[in-house]
């Protein structure tokens, strides 16, 4: 009898192989040969392990917005590797010098304390018992990244960092060390029932709150995170508004479950525009156990969720918007900017150019900083002016509306997709500009670092150092 890996190999098996490249076992992390290969106009990553046999993952539903997407990229190596290349990719991180990306924001999980017990989860939350990093521990966190580079933006995480009391003190320890922006990723609990702490919060130096918001309706957090959750979320945004905190919208996407409710969450952001700056998607990754392989119809691809946006939108926000990064890897994430208008219109401030395949490479530390520069202006709160015109002379009429709708109310919608150990591609990982600071000193691209086999089993989360004798298989 086949297994399911088998017949899905079987059921896609490829026409064209469009790239060669890098993957893992799903069985045991053991890095082996893979390529992209595309099969009745969609992509797919297959792989075989000499041990554990073959794997198909869907990466993209659509050809012919895939061949437009991939944009060239110039590497640009870190300038002080702190582990040295031994086992190779996914095995050295820290970050080695065959990384091609320099870090744009640093996530410090400061605890691995939760208030909830979500199924879907990058961090296990609730289910690691290791302490709270001290104060000591953030602050030579924070000194160590300072003598590379205090440009980084920082994202305080966890597990849910708002169950630690001392936060504002964390920012605090934060701007002495010359950091600027600081974004917190939260469930939005405590914010919801304790105004006060975000008072706190801001006055220490908090940027951004970036907010897990699955959907508008309930059954929806039922689903993902085992309880009804909207009315916390909303008094989230409202406390947000208040106190003059922006907020960013962070959907998980679940096929079957929330992938309805695209267009209702943009709608209730532009209603808390400006202060909602705009929604974050995340197509859901499966970290963490699970015995069989996920079903390609347990996922939405990138162009999958482009589409959804303009048709869940009525038109109003078109695909071709929307721009491959110019940080991390093309095939990782998606953004459109845009500026709400007084009557309600978005006009897209980004074009999709079909031609991108034969433009000048991008330079990855210019696209590094430009993703730093750009979430630290559009993703904080904004300084509302309300007289207009702002230039001396003339008004130019809706010229002049556009222009300071666009500092005061510019709003973006982006999304980016994590892989996991099914659709993991080396090529992907190695341009990641987020990275985790790991405990032990290093910094981690993000993918790499919440990686699980099929039975939980991480390279780097909850390990201390690489799974022991982990090997390449490649013949």
């Amino acid at each position: 009898m086949m297994s399911e890996a088998q017949l899905n190999s079987e059921r896609v098996a490829p026409t064209e192989i469009l790239f060669h490249t890098e993957s893992v076992c799903p069985e045991c992390l053991a890095r082996i040969p893979a390529a992209r290969v595309l099969h009745d106009g969609d992509v797919y990553l297959e792989k075989t392990c000499p041990q554990h046999g073959e794997f198909c993952t869907v990466v993209w539903r659509g050809a012919d917005s895939f061949k437009n997407w991939v944009r060239p990229k110039t590497p640009s190596f870190p300038k002080n590797p702190t582990t040295e290349v031994k086992d190779g990719c996914p095995y050295d991180c820290g970050l080695c010098a065959e990384h091609r990306q320099h870090t744009c924001s640093v996530l410090l999980e400061v605890t691995q304390r939760c208030d909830l017990h979500c199924p879907v989860c990058f961090a296990d939350s609730g289910n690691d018992d290791s302490a709270d990093w001290s104060l000591a521990e953030v602050e030579d966190w924070f000194k160590r990244l300072s003598a590379e580079s205090t440009s980084f933006n920082i994202q305080i995480s966890g597990g849910e960092p708002c169950v630690r009391d001392d936060l504002p003190e964390i920012i605090r320890v934060g701007l002495s060390y010359g950091f600027k922006y600081f974004q917190l990723n939260t469930n939005g609990l405590r914010l919801a029932r304790d105004s006060a702490y975000l008072t706190e919060l801001k006055a220490a130096g908090l940027s951004t709150v970036f907010l897990q918001f699955d959907g508008t309706r309930d059954e929806i957090y039922k689903t993902i995170r085992g309880r009804g959750l909207l009315d916390q979320k909303l008094k989230t945004i409202m406390h947000c508004q208040e106190q003059g905190v922006g907020v960013v919208l962070v959907p998980t996407l679940i096929p079957k479950v929330n992938t309805d409710d695209i267009g209702n969450i943009i709608r209730l952001a532009l209603e808390h525009s400006p202060n909602v700056r705009g929604v974050h998607f995340q197509p859901i990754s499966y970290f963490g156990r699970y015995p069989e392989s996920p079903a390609d119809e347990a996922r939405i691809t990138i162009p999958e969720t482009l589409r959804e946006i303009e048709s869940q939108t009525d038109g109003m926000i078109r695909t071709d918007v929307f721009c491959p990064p110019g940080c991390e890897n093309a095939l990782c994430s998606f953004h459109g900017n845009f500026v709400l208008m007084p009557n309600g219109n978005l006009k897209a401030i980004t074009q999709h150019k079909e031609d991108s395949c034969g433009c000048k490479p991008i330079v990855a530390e210019e696209g590094a900083a430009r993703t730093r520069a750009f979430v630290a202006e559009n993703w904080s709160a904004p300084n509302l002016i309300t007289q207009l015109p702002v230039f001396g002379g003339q008004s130019l009429g809706e010229w002049d509306v556009f222009l300071e709708r666009k500092r005061t109310h510019s709003f973006f919608v982006s999304g980016m997709a994590f892989q996991d150990a099914w659709n993991l591609d080396l090529e992907r990982l190695r341009d990641c500009c987020i990275h985790i600071a790991s405990r032990d000193g290093r910094l981690v691209p993000f993918c790499a670092y919440n990686l699980t086999d099929k039975n939980g089993k991480s390279l780097y989360r909850n390990a201390g150092s690489k799974v022991e004798g982990q090997k390449s298989l490649e013949k």
